[in-house]
């Protein structure tokens, strides 16, 4: 629980002052210099947090140069340190510039006299294979410790050997034959031949070599029948197969071979460890016969863990393209059409088995079967699959252990994805899971409970008399204050929050603050009152909000809280719009702007440098101009009672030819409304596309803020604007759309209703009719009416990416200028870091970064002449691919005209789905352009009046080109 208490309002980051990375690098290079080993050694190891937190070439560089010295001068203790660290910070290591340097300082070690130095110096040039993969002098040295009679140093040459096959062609290549040589030779003793064989694995660089490397892995096999052998010769067959990909369908065979004829277990539980990796990275290359064999492997074998790990190879296919290539035989093979249910038999065989790991995998092949073969009739298929996972929540919510609780974590991840693709099994699913909550142990009713709010997420079928059983439950936990407890009760809470989809009665609200008064500490309130934010139970979230506001011992907390209780305060009042009553619905929308203002203010106050809550300011800024359209939309509708089209009005309208002049003013307001809401949407647009590290939940949530807007901008348009043009077919509901919550359900109810009564009222009658005012403010207070949904990203941040660039040259002071003359061009480099959180590529991933370079005339200093618009600004932009999180590019830019210009650097982001996101940051850096000596000097010439000389002439002939 301490770790989700992390939540983005962190510490303020208020603390001792940080060292920049000069001083940081000085630091450690005292420790370096010191006489005394232990300084030397921990200034070594506190190397790879400084590349973390400065991770840019220019101190890599140099920090790097300092550590082959201390490899170079240093004894095998040092060295080993070194070593340690450079493994550690592989990913930096393509950032030394001076490889040649770098190289050369360690590579003097592998003359040494000792063998242990020399065996060090191996694996560290091994682990640096990567920016040094074609090296000779280091692919011979390799060759020749290979031949080494010491065994430290052996087993370094063939570490090295594997990370330079991995980089080099040339290197595997030519070590292939030697590698042969030494496997095949009597010589070498066993334990070295295991240790070379996964050297193969590596071989995969064209398919000649690939093809000899599985002609001697297959001599190997048949030559060397022991245990370990075989084991290490088939992983690696596999491992090498999987590389060079056209071999998979034979590796499959073998390995399937082996599992059903070799009588040793260890070498089955090899085969399907293997097995399990070739269904997880290529399930297409799956056969029919290669399914059919695992099954019937499966059904004949009496060895529960061999069954047991058959199936979970089995599992992963059938939630895979593969299971539809088993169900879809050829026609007319009627005795392959009668086996090929064994797999479906096997499951069913399973389902009630005493071990739970195999029943688990029964009843997630059966759901997976159901979930993607949904053309066939498998209504017997889904009894059992339902039956089965009933059998094993009642068995695994007894059971406290560790494999229970695992095992009750595949039974309700399969309940979920039953119920979603198959809805008519929801009530029995969601009637078992609450008879069963009563009796089960604490862990398993909490992930009990995340299972029957994803289930009531998708589908409302928790009713109201259910919500009795749920709130027994929840006065009974409230007696006991544990951490399971707690994380019951919030558990239980957005469980009976999802369920009663309007307004909570006032007996539960009492009943929920009872039991939190009684035995919750305030974390456990903050996360109930946060659920009741995101499912929309605003008035419960003000009453939570409130009480906590004394609790909390920070400034920073407070005005969090209470600015979330400003919210929850404002959205409570629009929960008492009615329809056709538009002045209470402008005094609802009004009290609760009043509220929205006191919150943004709030909101502010508890931002800091380092968490600077620009979504949720961004987020509760449009809402609150969303709020003040939405009145002045109704605030304009109003005016045509209170200020009707005047008598003249027809004939102005026919006089201007503007037929809508006929309205009066109404027509220019309603413009202006369509145009803020169209406005208002684009901004929403930017907010989305801003949001990388959101969670889908939250983007979808902003995505219907903002089809809201367009929704309003289009019924003007239709209704009052543009009616005889007006289409719509664009904005046809989408009924395949798989609907995610109960907010969103209810705002695409909303949006097909008004979009409804906007095509029955357009074009019966002429714009503008108290029937098109009317609309237009129900149409207002339908969407109003849905309460707002505070999602996940407003509170928690679970995937957090930053992009952190320097740009080359720099000036020494930010607000000085970089001095470049006008006749040449100016090379900036831009680097850049991508920086992640704890959970990196949670949601999305950065696929490439693009990057925008524009400049722009800010002031000339040079004669005010005409000058062509193309010369006074440079626009470029270009993409780059992160290479371990890091990546570089130049710009070239022209500065022909004389003054000082404003470069502006911005990045976004590129996902792997190829979305642009905007994430930032943006640089900005000022370029002052002077006239180059030459042009000055003709210049100041020819003011004088005197004639450039012959020389001068020449030269400028010259200078041309």
């Amino acid at each position: 629980m301490a770790a989700s208490a992390k939540s983005f309002l962190a510490d303020a980051g208020y603390g001792e002052q940080e060292l920049d990375a000069n001083s940081a690098l000085m630091e450690l290079d005292k420790g370096l210099r010191s006489g005394k080993l232990g300084e030397q050694c921990e200034a070594v190891v506190r190397f790879p947090r400084l590349f973390q937190k400065y991770p840019f070439p220019i101190l890599i560089n140099s920090a790097f140069l300092k550590l082959a010295d201390v490899f170079r001068v240093g004894n095998n203790f040092l060295r080993l340190c070194v070593l340690k660290v450079t493994q550690q910070s592989e990913k930096h290591l393509e950032k030394i510039l001076n490889v040649d340097e770098f190289v050369k300082r360690v590579f003097s070690v592998i003359h040494s006299n000792d063998p242990v130095a020399r065996a060090i110096t191996l694996r560290m040039l091994g682990s640096m294979a990567s920016i040094i993969p074609e090296r000779k002098n280091a692919h011979h040295s390799i060759r020749q410790s290979l031949d080494s009679h010491d065994n430290v140093e052996v087993e370094a040459a063939i570490f090295a050997a594997a990370n330079f096959s991995a980089q080099s062609k040339d290197f595997a290549v030519g070590i292939c034959n030697k590698i042969s040589e030494m496997i095949q030779g009597l010589a070498t003793p066993v334990d070295l031949k295991l240790k070379l064989i996964p050297i193969l694995q590596h071989m995969h660089h064209d398919a000649s070599l690939a093809s000899s490397s599985r002609q001697l892995l297959q001599q190997l096999v048949t030559s060397y029948p022991s245990t370990k052998m075989v084991i290490v010769t088939l992983h690696t067959f596999t491992l090498l197969a999987a590389s060079s990909l056209v071999d998979i369908p034979k590796q499959i065979q073998l390995l399937l071979q082996y599992l059903k004829n070799d009588p040793r277990k260890a070498v089955k539980r090899l085969a399907i460890q293997d097995l399990k990796l070739l269904a997880n990275k290529t399930p297409h290359t799956w056969s029919r016969e290669n399914i059919q064999a695992l099954c019937e492997s499966a059904l004949n074998t009496p060895y529960d863990s061999l069954k047991m790990g058959m199936l979970s190879v089995l599992s992963t296919l059938s939630g895979t393209i593969a299971i539809k290539q088993y169900f879809s035989s050829a026609p007319g093979a009627a005795a392959t059409t009668a086996r090929s249910f064994d797999l479906v038999k096997l499951a069913q065989e399973c389902c009630y088995h005493n071990n739970r790991g195999i029943a688990a995998h029964g009843v997630r092949i059966l759901t997976n079967i159901s979930a993607s073969c949904q053309e066939k009739d498998l209504l017997p298929l889904e009894q059992d699959a339902v039956f089965g996972l009933e059998a094993l929540l009642v068995l695994c919510s007894q059971d406290d252990s560790p494999g229970a609780q695992a095992t009750l974590k595949i039974t309700l991840t399969c309940m979920v994805k039953l119920v979603k693709c198959r809805p008519h099994l929801s009530q029995s699913v969601v009637e078992s899971l609450l008879a069963q909550l009563h009796s089960a142990q604490d862990n398993a009713r909490i992930l009990m409970c995340h299972c029957l709010a994803a289930i009531a997420m998708q589908l409302p079928v928790l009713a109201d008399g259910m919500l009795g059983d749920l709130m027994d439950l929840y006065k009974l936990i409230g007696q006991s204050a544990t951490d399971k407890k707690q994380e019951l009760l919030v558990s239980l809470a957005t469980v009976i929050f999802v369920s009663s989809q309007k307004a909570l009665s006032t007996e539960i609200k009492t009943v929920i603050k009872q039991q939190l008064e009684n035995a919750s500490n305030g974390w456990t309130a903050y996360r109930i009152a946060r659920q009741a934010s995101r499912m929309g139970n605003h008035d419960m979230a003000r009453e939570l909000y409130q009480s906590l506001l004394t609790q909390v011992a920070s400034e920073h907390f407070y005005f969090w809280l209470n600015s979330l209780k400003e919210f929850s305060h404002a959205e409570q009042c629009l929960t008492g719009l009615q329809e056709d009553n538009y002045s209470s619905a402008l005094s609802c929308v009004a009290e609760a702007l009043k509220s929205y203002h006191k919150g943004i203010a709030s909101l502010t106050a508890a931002s800091t440098p380092l968490n600077p809550l620009s979504f949720q300011c961004g987020f509760v800024k449009l809402r609150i101009d969303l709020l003040q359209a939405f009145s002045q939309l109704i605030c304009t509708c109003n005016s045509l009672k209170t200020s009707p089209p005047p008598a003249i009005a027809t004939t102005i309208a026919m006089t201007s030819g503007n037929d809508l002049q006929r309205c009066g003013r109404i027509s220019n307001q309603m413009k202006h409304s369509m145009e803020e809401f169209r406005n208002l949407a684009t901004r929403y647009g930017d907010l989305y596309q801003s949001s990388f590290d959101a969670d889908s939940a939250t983007l979808r949530n902003v995505e219907l803020q903002q089809q809201s807007c367009l929704l309003i901008s289009h019924a003007i348009e239709a209704l009052i604007l543009d009616p005889e043009s007006a289409s719509f077919q664009e904005y046809s509901s989408n009924g395949a759309a798989h609907v995610e919550s109960e907010y969103e359900r209810r705002m695409m109810s909303v949006f097909n209703h008004v979009l409804e009564e906007v095509e029955s009222l357009n074009r019966k009658y002429a714009p503008v009719s108290y029937l098109h005012t009317a609309c237009l403010c129900n149409a207002v207070i339908a969407l109003l009416k849905v309460p707002l949904s505070f999602q996940r990203y407003f509170f928690q941040k679970l995937q957090s990416t930053s992009i952190k660039l320097a740009l080359s040259p720099s000036p020494r002071n930010p607000a000085e200028p970089i001095a470049v003359q006008n006749n040449q061009q100016l090379a900036l480099k831009v680097e850049g870091v991508v920086q992640h959180g704890s959970k990196p590529g949670l949601f999305r991933k950065i696929q490439s970064v693009c990057l925008n370079v524009s400049s722009v005339l800010q002031s000339k200093s040079g004669q005010d002449y005409k000058i062509p618009l193309d010369s006074m600004t440079n626009e470029m932009e270009q993409r780059v691919e992160p290479h371990n999180d890091y990546f570089s590019t130049q710009f070239l830019l022209n500065f022909v005209i004389l003054g000082t210009h404003n470069i502006t650097v911005e990045s976004s982001v590129i996902d792997s789905n190829g979305i642009v996101w905007k994430t930032g940051p943006k640089t900005t850096i000022f370029v002052k352009s002077l006239e180059d000596p030459y042009s000055q000097q003709v210049r100041l010439q020819q003011q004088q009046g005197q004639p450039p000389s012959q020389q001068q002439q020449q030269r400028s002939a010259y200078s041309r080109f």
